[in-house]
């Protein structure tokens, strides 16, 4: 599981520092996509696997749409030696990030989001609305 949240900077080649924690679990390649919410989600390649599998094992019907997108909106990245990726402009624009980043983990991926963008989206759920969405489940 990836857990935690960074605050780092992506520099004017669209590099951004990846934390060590992170890194521990994606491996030293894995791939950035745009798949919701207007951020980028960092999958081991195992867990594009399983993301892969899970489409395959849909009817075409259903799946092909989502699997043309997910493809021309994910990339191969690799860690440098400085623990850096190299981001793709297309997924930088399409989750709006131009300086500042939030790296955090979110159970199976890790995502990076526009700081601004994050804090509104977490901010739909009051702390009551989460605590009743654990009810709900069990917990």
């Amino acid at each position: 599981m990836l857990y935690g949240r960074y605050k780092h900077n992506i520099d004017a080649k669209g590099r951004i520092f990846v934390p060590a924690k992170l890194r521990e679990k994606l491996g030293d390649n894995f791939i950035a996509a745009a798949v919701m919410d207007h951020c980028i989600s960092l999958y081991s390649m195992e867990e594009w696997g399983k993301l892969q599998q899970g489409l395959a094992d849909m009817p075409f019907t259903k799946a092909r749409k989502l699997q043309r997108y997910l493809s021309s909106n994910a990339a191969d990245v690799q860690v440098d030696s400085q623990g850096r990726i190299l981001l793709p402009r297309h997924l930088l624009t399409y989750a709006f990030l131009e300086k500042a980043a939030l790296v955090i983990g979110a159970g199976n991926r890790a995502e990076i989001w526009n700081p601004e963008n994050y804090e509104k989206e977490s901010g739909l759920m009051t702390p009551e609305e989460v605590e009743h969405e654990f009810m709900e489940l069990g917990f």
